[in-house]
């Protein structure tokens, strides 16, 4: 497999395949903001930076917060009900 440059810019098919996820998984994480895409002429574009980070130990603390920060704002819609 090839290696995950930096300052290089992938398809989200090419993403999908560092990542070993399915087109359906990334196009979620592109719409819930878990990775930066770019749209260029229709199709969306992403740098190897934002792979990378993915993968990295700090995102495990970055996806807790993320979490907390939904199941708070859950917790609240429901209260109001």
């Amino acid at each position: 497999m090839p290696e995950i440059h930096p300052k290089e810019i992938y398809t989200t098919k090419e993403a999908q395949d560092f990542l070993k996820v399915s087109s359906s998984t990334m196009k979620r994480m592109i719409k819930n903001g878990i990775i930066k895409a770019h749209r260029v002429g229709g199709t969306w574009r992403i740098w190897g930076d934002d792979i990378l980070m993915l993968v990295s130990p700090k995102l495990e603390e970055k996806v807790y917060w993320k979490y907390k920060e939904l199941k708070d704002k859950t917790k609240k819609a429901i209260e109001k009900w």
